[in-house]
């Protein structure tokens, strides 16, 4: 299995929509920042991206067709070149809104994870670690919370990948756009079913809001409970 479709947009761009319409389409399974829990070896990896800007794609990309969303947006330059069959898809948004987007929901994700539990669970330091060298310092600088800035960087990638690509080999697609734009660019029929709108903000904030709470909660929650067992032996 080798890429097909390379999703140059970043997070909070459609990504989890573009996802389900290529796995629709064919051309899935499609990567994406969800799959890197489902894979964590992969953790590691792309921290060895962060620093060496290279990775094993054939090895990261096994058994999948297409990649979108964040970490992989962060390689397009490399996949682009790794992958010449390969197309390339550029979702965008207009960048006031995808800026407060990402600050409102997956930028506060660097702290669900309490420092006891990155201890317990070392993985979650990793991943941690992963998105802070390969998003918020590779790509913003460590500047992501400077609006301007990063609507600045947002902005300058748009226009990268265009002057980069073959514009046979790209589009700059929004999720408006719906189907038709899309099939007719991989070449595929237009499906039956509406084009898909998942992701929407409301409901990722309140699955990292239970994330956060309810591994904040678990130590005095656990410690009752301990508290408890040990009264019901002595009575």
């Amino acid at each position: 299995m080798t890429l097909q479709v390379i999703g140059a947009g970043f997070g909070r761009t459609g990504t989890l929509s573009m996802q389900k319409a290529l796995n629709d389409l064919g051309f899935g399974p499609t990567y994406h920042m969800n799959d890197v829990f489902q894979n964590r070896s992969h953790v590691q990896q792309w921290l060895d991206f962060g620093e060496s800007g290279t990775a094993d794609w054939d090895d990261l990309f096994a058994k999948y067709r297409a990649a979108v969303d964040f970490p992989a947006s962060c390689a397009w330059e490399q996949l682009y070149a790794e992958y010449p069959d390969a197309k390339v898809i550029l979702t965008v948004r207009d960048p006031a809104s995808w800026w407060r987007s990402t600050s409102e929901v997956i930028y506060p994700a660097r702290t669900m994870f309490p420092a006891w539990l990155r201890r317990v669970v070392p993985f979650t330091q990793r991943w941690v670690d992963m998105v802070e060298r390969v998003v918020w310092t590779g790509v913003f600088d460590g500047r992501f919370e400077d609006r301007a800035y990063a609507i600045g960087v947002f902005e300058q990638h748009i226009e990268t990948v265009k002057a980069h690509c073959d514009p046979d080999r790209l589009l700059v697609f929004q999720v408006a756009d719906g189907w038709e734009p899309l099939c007719d660019f991989l070449g595929v029929p237009v499906p039956a079913e509406p084009f898909p709108h998942l992701n929407d903000s409301a409901s990722l904030k309140r699955r990292f809001a239970i994330m956060r709470w309810g591994t904040r909660l678990a130590p005095p929650v656990a410690a009752v409970a301990a508290l408890a067992a040990v009264a019901r032996r002595r009575g």
